[in-house]
């Protein structure tokens, strides 16, 4: 488990961090969202201790990560896919992390088959494609087999099959009971993926919730109707305190009332419908929603981005440096790598 409590990190006038507290369980899929320079990869950091807090404490298991003795077996982590020695083969930058915590070496063998990177595993890494960087990345993760894992925008650089691998995998790792952690901007994939969320905006905790809490408590139910008589029904739902819009297909979007009191409506008024649905709102829009107010760049109708206006919470997500390569493994049998991406 990871507990963060009162977490507040600083870089000079900027608060990167704001007194953020929450707790990623064991056994879940946690997803960490928030628009860009919301703080996320800066908590990623204070959790790994490459930083340090200006304020707030963050544990693993109880216990800063400093103080873990062999930290891989423990934490596996992947901020920055591209942190590797270029000149050392895909086996050999998996090894040198294996020795340095007492990894048995088969373990390296074993992880370069579950992500797929066999074949290429006498590489130099230099010549891997994002996508074979992320599988790099994520079999350094699987290494020692922790209990926690951390990954910063896994899929990034990964075809819709290595998408699917990822989720799944993350899936099986949960299911196993342990405790994994990942930040995105897909949105879509979040909502396939993530049994609970957390939301942060300029460097404070907004949600912290399931997918599902999350989407009804964020968005307005709209129910969509089909039927020959739209002025009729549109007429009939503002009487009775609803809102009917054109969708542009031929369909009602209506909104106001729920599903049962649009269908009440549609046969007292003697109109005749094709369809009548719920529309349920997605993790995207939901969160775009609200978020709204805590994106620190717009971009402007003519295509140039726009600072919002700056609050003691604004802060570039990556005013520190990238992590330099802070994996730490693990594997599941359940969870097999496709072709290499």
């Amino acid at each position: 488990m990871i507990e963060v409590r009162g977490l507040t990190k600083r870089y000079g006038d900027k608060v990167a961090v704001n007194d953020l507290s929450f707790s990623v369980e064991p056994g879940k899929v946690t997803g960490f969202l928030g628009p860009n320079g919301a703080g996320k990869t800066t908590t990623m950091r204070l959790i790994l201790g490459l930083d340090y807090p200006t304020a707030g404490s963050v544990t693993v298991h109880g216990k800063q990560y400093r103080e873990l003795a062999y930290p891989m077996r423990e934490v596996g982590a992947l901020l920055d896919a591209k942190a590797v020695h270029g000149g050392r083969t895909a086996y050999n930058h998996l090894l040198s992390l294996a020795q340095t915590n007492n990894i048995p070496k088969r373990r390296v063998d074993e992880v370069l088959g579950l992500v797929g990177l066999t074949d290429v595993a006498k590489k130099r890494s230099k010549g891997f494609s994002l996508g074979m960087s992320q599988r790099l990345g994520i079999a350094g993760t699987l290494l020692g087999d922790p209990s926690v894992l951390m990954f910063d925008e896994p899929v990034n650089g990964l075809d819709p099959e290595g998408i699917r691998w990822i989720r799944n995998l993350m899936k099986a790792l949960a299911a196993e009971g342990r405790t994994v952690f990942v930040s995105s901007h897909l949105m879509s994939e979040m909502e396939n993926t993530a049994d609970d969320i957390i939301v942060i905006g300029r460097g404070k905790l907004i949600a912290n919730t399931t997918i599902e809490k999350f989407i009804a408590e964020n968005s307005t139910e709209t129910v969509r109707v089909r039927t020959p008589q739209i002025d009729a029904l549109a007429k009939a739902v503002a009487a009775a305190g609803g809102t009917a819009t054109a969708n542009g297909d031929g369909s009602l979007l209506v909104q106001g009332l729920p599903t049962e009191r649009v269908g009440d409506v549609a046969f007292e008024a003697g109109v005749r419908l094709h369809e009548l649905s719920q529309t349920r709102a997605s993790l995207e829009q939901a969160f775009m929603e609200l978020t709204a107010d805590s994106v620190e760049y717009h971009a402007g109708s003519d295509g140039t981005g726009s600072p919002s206006p700056a609050g003691p919470g604004g802060e570039a997500d990556k005013a520190a440096p990238a992590a330099v390569g802070q994996p730490a493994g693990m594997a599941t049998e359940q969870a097999r790598a496709g072709r290499t991406s």
